[in-house]
């Protein structure tokens, strides 16, 4: 009994101090089987830099440019899609205004596509200690007045607001198969119908920019975004 432990013990010893050419060759025959499990533990590690740039921790408004988000591209036939979809629901209220050509001057308050929530509130005139009541829920974005109506097939991305006077205020972020010109247009005749004075402006951006007489504001910037689809910004302070 005692000789039959003693090999074992010399056989598990010879194993261990084997040439780790014969170990290779043998995880390559077994991975050679198996060429799923040879895919998993030899391709490259990969990390994904749109959704790295998502890392947003205590960040109000803070959303990413490069974001992953719409992940299809905007096709001729989508984009032609949107821009009927938007004239139907126009036509509902009558004829459409022509969109106007943009003003010669440009807009002095535009926000960046990189703005933080001080520069969205001060592009609306709102007070900056707004920033402190603005809160983020995407039902927010359902509960828009007709001025600030959002088109057929906008993907909202991003929805604030708060509802205190003096910050009545809400700040959408959505993507659409439209073109930016077209965004705008539904955007100014939604403004116009709803009594405020709309002006077209293309610098520093696209940009539609509107007042009423209570003190209502609303701006809508359209940028080309990522896969063809257009970027808008709709921000509206009501009065």
């Amino acid at each position: 009994m005692a000789r039959i432990l003693a090999l074992a013990l010399l056989c598990l010893l010879l194993a261990a101090c084997a040439p780790r050419e014969r170990a290779g060759a043998g995880e390559e025959a077994a991975l050679a089987r198996d060429p799923v499990v040879a895919r998993a533990l030899h391709d490259p590690l990969m990390s994904d830099p749109d959704l790295a740039s998502r890392n947003e921790a205590n960040a109000i408004l803070g959303q990413a440019d490069s974001s992953a988000l719409p992940l299809f591209k905007a096709t001729r036939e989508a984009a032609r899609a949107a821009r009927e979809a938007a004239r139907i629901a126009l036509l509902e209220g009558g004829p459409i205004p022509a969109l106007p050509p943009p003003a010669e001057a440009a807009f002095a308050r535009a926000p960046g596509p990189q703005a933080d929530a001080g520069a969205l509130l001060a592009a609306l005139g709102a007070p900056a200690a707004c920033a402190r009541r603005l809160g983020e829920d995407f039902l927010l974005a359902a509960d828009l007045p007709p001025a600030a109506a959002l088109p057929p097939q906008a993907m909202v991305l991003q929805a604030a607001g708060a509802d205190q006077t003096p910050c009545r205020i809400r700040i959408i972020r959505y993507a659409t198969p439209a073109a930016g010109e077209d965004v705008l247009h539904y955007h100014y005749v939604r403004a116009r119908r709803a009594g405020l004075a709309a002006t077209r402006y293309s610098a520093p951006a696209a940009l539609i920019a509107a007042q009423g007489k209570a003190g209502a504001r609303l701006l809508v910037l359209a940028r080309p975004a990522a896969h063809g689809m257009t970027a808008v910004e709709l921000l509206y302070r009501a009065p």
